[in-house]
């Protein structure tokens, strides 16, 4: 899976960034930059997001719940109102408040120079470009006819399985997938709903739950179950923190002082996490 940097460059057939900068008065070098400077953000962002089963199986809703693809595919679109208003709305949801928002602005301004207003209004064409992004490599795939606004039994799948984790709530009616062996063998991935008598590998018998696993590893650009004899099995833990890494990664090598810059604006304007990945 492409890393956010290279999938922001790939956006609308690789002249995304030359659309910014024509919107924003720039070089394209200084918008290429731009778009760097905010990368770190980005990531940090989506993987406190997605940290936990809960918020990742959230996440995978959100993801297919608008049509966020055409942005990517023409990021002229975000600079629409509707484009700009879905994409301040990803902003919400990833920052937390406009005080982090504005705190990363300021942030890459002093770094490159650039202004902070162009930075305020770069931030949510990005949001909205990199979902879209994001929907096309992750999930899209998967999809019958890879549509944006059809139903996504993969994203039903991770919400029965948070449900019958505990990690939330049920809904009524029940949800036809429910009783799909696709579903269960999600929910067995992650120990959820598994007999005190089961086998400590829940995949030794299951294709399903055994399709499930070598997905997420695709997902994750990782080698498939089957691929790995005789090494041992991830936990559901290491899984998901592998896939988030792979998804949100930066693709950047970055100053460690300005990444950690972005890092505090994070804990101390919308919260760290405890040890489970959860938000405090």
């Amino acid at each position: 899976m492409l890393s956010l940097y290279d999938m922001m460059m790939q956006a609308q057939n690789g002249n995304a960034v030359e659309t910014m900068a024509r919107q924003f008065g720039l070089a394209q070098e200084q918008a290429t930059k731009a778009v760097a400077a905010l990368m770190p953000a980005f990531s940090e962002g989506f993987k406190r997001n997605t940290a936990n089963p809960y918020d990742m199986a959230a996440f995978m809703k959100a993801l297919t719940s608008g049509e966020h693809a055409k942005y990517f595919e023409d990021i002229s679109r975000a600079f629409t109102p509707q484009g700009m208003a879905e994409g301040n709305g990803i902003l919400g949801h990833l920052f937390g408040n406009k005080e982090v928002s504005r705190a990363i602005a300021a942030q890459a301004a002093q770094m490159t120079g650039i202004g902070q207003e162009i930075y305020k209004q770069m931030l949510p064409v990005m949001a909205s470009t990199l979902m879209g992004g994001i929907f096309k490599q992750s999930l899209a795939p998967f999809l019958p006819g890879a549509g944006a606004t059809q139903a996504n039994p993969f994203a039903d799948m991770m919400q029965q399985w948070a449900e019958a984790a505990g990690l939330a709530k049920k809904q009524e009616p029940a949800n036809p997938f429910i009783d799909n062996p696709f579903t269960q063998a999600a929910q067995e991935f992650f120990g959820a709903g598994q007999k005190k008598d089961a086998p400590a590998n829940p995949f030794t018998d299951n294709p399903f739950a055994k399709a499930f696993q070598d997905m997420m590893a695709s997902m994750a650009g990782q080698p498939a179950a089957s691929e790995k004899p005789g090494e041992p099995e991830a936990s559901p833990a290491d899984s998901l923190k592998s896939l988030v890494n792979t998804m949100f990664d930066t693709g950047l090598e970055m100053q460690k002082d300005y990444q950690r810059n972005v890092e505090t604006i994070f804990e101390t304007m919308r919260g760290g996490m405890d040890t489970d990945g959860r938000k405090t």
